[in-house]
């Protein structure tokens, strides 16, 4: 959206100064469809409503993220997912800088033209391998990932500042995060949008110079411009920081989780016993819901019985109604915490008349 806000393809009421992720979305979905291309072949027309039909079911992860898959071997060069088309349908190119530079020819051997996920992989098999060179190619691409942690290279910068336009605005992915990029008289800089610069407002763009992360912070005409309160954008950068690395972790965790149940499972198992450990497994999970929607609703009714407030001083109701109060805020966070986003939870009659109308449901597999 910042791409399409800065190239004027979307424009925004003046003075708007807060927006939501809903209103983004349909600013998003509006400018797609009036891009539609007008005059074009059959074949053309076909695959432009496949591409955008594609698009649309994963226009809801903008929200949380994207699955994108960089590539060692090129900043335009990433795993095709289907993520990549929302980038293709709406024309903003997508760069990374994680780059193998083609001089050291032991980590070109050891990377290959894999991706990062096929590196992983490969980085495991050659751990368990008896063959040597295997064993050892699995020791240089491990360092590589170590050593090049930021996800950025000076072979990749180098590469990044000879491929993007002047006066190109894309998106750069780097640390699982995507920024706003441009080109301005040879220099790339990044849009600053970290929650520690929030009332930073001549702080708009942070040059991309070198791996290490510390630009030069400059204003909407590229001059230079420190932060008037250093100490605060540091402070504001940590907490996002923070908030990234714990939701990062979550992810992680609920993964390592599903593979570790994976791995669990005996070699041999028959169809049959995968199917029962499958049920066993969606039977725990449904009962899990079930009773943190119930915990919910009792706690949603205490909260209830608090609101009314006490009468005459009673202190026993007015007690009775904090703690519901508090019990629903704390089973609220737990729901949240476990559900998926964009899902959200019903309260009252109509939860209580799903919940039965589910509990006579079974599962197929």
């Amino acid at each position: 959206m910042n791409v399409l806000l800065l190239a004027w393809k979307v424009k925004m009421p003046p003075m708007m100064e807060i927006i939501t992720a809903e209103q983004l979305m349909e600013y998003l979905g509006d400018y797609i469809l009036e891009t539609k291309p007008k005059e074009i072949s059959e074949a053309q027309r076909l695959n432009y409503e496949q591409n955008m039909s594609d698009a649309m079911a994963v226009l809801h992860k903008l929200q949380t993220g994207l699955d994108v898959n960089v590539k060692f071997t090129g900043v335009r060069v990433f795993e095709y997912t289907p993520e990549c088309i929302v980038f293709d349908l709406l024309d903003i190119p997508l760069y990374h800088g994680w780059l193998v530079d083609p001089q050291m020819q032991d980590i070109v051997k050891a990377v290959g033209n894999g991706s990062y996920n096929q590196l992983v992989e490969k980085i495991i098999s050659c751990k368990q391998s008896d063959n040597s060179e295997l064993a050892g190619e699995g020791i240089v691409a491990e360092q590589f990932l170590n050593s090049t942690a930021t996800q950025l290279t000076y072979h990749g910068l180098c590469e990044l500042t000879s491929t993007v336009q002047e006066g190109e605005l894309c998106v750069f992915f780097r640390n699982n995060h995507f920024s706003t990029m441009i080109k301005y008289k040879g220099q790339l800089y990044l849009l600053v949008t970290d929650q520690g610069f929030l009332t930073e407002e001549k702080v708009v763009w942070e040059s991309l110079h070198n791996v290490d992360g510390d630009g030069n912070f400059c204003d909407s005409e590229f001059r230079l411009r420190p932060p008037s309160d250093p100490e605060s954008v540091y402070r504001g950068q940590q907490d996002q920081i923070d908030q990234d690395y714990l939701m990062a972790l979550s992810l992680q965790q609920e993964q390592q989780s599903q593979d570790l149940q994976w791995e669990q499972l005996p070699e041999g198992i028959s169809d049959l016993e995968l199917a029962k450990k499958l049920q066993e497994e969606e039977d725990r999970r449904a009962s899990q819901y079930y009773q943190e929607q119930e915990q919910e609703q009792a706690a949603a009714a205490q909260a209830q019985q608090g609101q009314q407030g006490p009468t005459d001083g009673d202190e026993a109701d007015r007690g009775a109604g904090a703690a519901g109060t508090a019990a629903n805020t704390g089973t609220v966070a737990t729901a949240g915490a476990t559900a998926s986003p964009g899902k959200h939870s019903y309260s009252g009659d109509r939860k209580s008349k799903k919940d039965t109308k589910d509990k006579d449901k079974c599962v197929i597999l």
